[in-house]
């Protein structure tokens, strides 16, 4: 059998969680139009026949404004270096800018690289061609790959490339395993996913999810979950005028739940401060 870990890098909304999706055939990571909706290193395991490949999404690679975004970056790098071949993904119908620029300046790479481009729909000959030639030059790849993830084109041929690169290695999750985070995580993403679609400006950037409790020996199943902001007026802004928008996001996020885990569900949130969490160390390291 082969195995390995293959680390999906790349900017923000490039659409790595997409193709983590894909390959999987099920929503294992939460997907938006808005930059940094991943946080955290999420696997996805795609088994086949002859082959165990567990993907591991990462957050996009940005230049940090606060303790967060710092995290967020060092999560990406730690994931390359513990990788068996990463693939750098790149949106093929964006023009090189400042933000690929500091991918160069700063992502290295000492394992095997595939790098995709992605939304290959959404560009043209002469900007897709210009893209190749930069990146190829700089990082020297030993495959490109173009792909449209959310047409799920070009997915086989990813999945054949990384196949082709891997080495014989054991089984390191059952056949069943479709992702190695729990309910909890789960639950708290979807919440959050909701607050992105929902919330305009930077209010979901500065929100976080925390679920609390699971008691699955009741019907429905009670879940309870806290949202986290940073001030009094973005707690406003989640409550809502007479809580109508808290009530949206929970509705919402309860239907995503419920087919999740294939029960009815009481869900309860409650909206908490916790003053520039975004910069706390403390509250980063007891919660992330």
């Amino acid at each position: 059998m082969r195995s390995g870990f293959i680390s999906l890098v790349g900017r923000s909304n490039v659409g790595k969680s997409t193709i983590l999706n894909a390959i999987i055939g099920e929503k294992i990571s939460i997907v938006t139009p808005k930059r940094q909706t991943t946080r955290n290193s999420i696997q996805g395991i795609y088994n086949d026949k002859d082959c165990q490949i567990i993907f591991v999404d990462t957050p996009g690679i940005h230049k940090p404004i606060n303790e967060l975004g710092e995290k967020m970056d060092k999560i990406s790098y730690s994931s390359i270096r513990d990788c068996d071949i990463a693939v750098l993904v790149v949106d093929a119908g964006r023009k090189f800018d400042d933000g690929d620029q500091y991918l160069f300046d700063h992502l290295k790479f000492d394992c095997k690289l595939i790098i995709a481009f992605n939304k290959i729909d959404l560009t043209n000959i002469n900007l897709i061609n210009s893209l190749k030639e930069k990146y190829i030059e700089h990082y020297n790849p030993i495959a490109v790959i173009e792909m449209s993830a959310i047409e799920e084109f070009g997915i086989s041929d990813l999945i054949n490339k990384i196949k082709e690169n891997l080495d014989e290695g054991p089984q390191y999750y059952d056949l069943e395993t479709l992702t190695n985070v729990d309910i909890k995580f789960r639950v708290q993403e979807i919440i959050r996913e909701k607050m992105l679609l929902l919330l305009k400006e930077e209010v979901p950037h500065s929100v976080a999810v925390q679920c609390t409790e699971i008691v699955s020996d009741v019907s429905p199943v009670e879940i309870y979950a806290k949202i986290i902001v940073e001030r009094d007026s973005q707690k406003g802004i989640v409550i809502g005028a007479k809580g109508k928008m808290i009530k949206k996001i929970g509705t919402k996020a309860r239907v995503d739940i419920e087919k999740l885990i294939g029960r009815h569900v009481n869900l309860q949130l409650v909206v908490q401060v916790v003053e520039n969490w975004r910069n706390s160390s403390r509250f980063l390291v007891d919660n992330w």
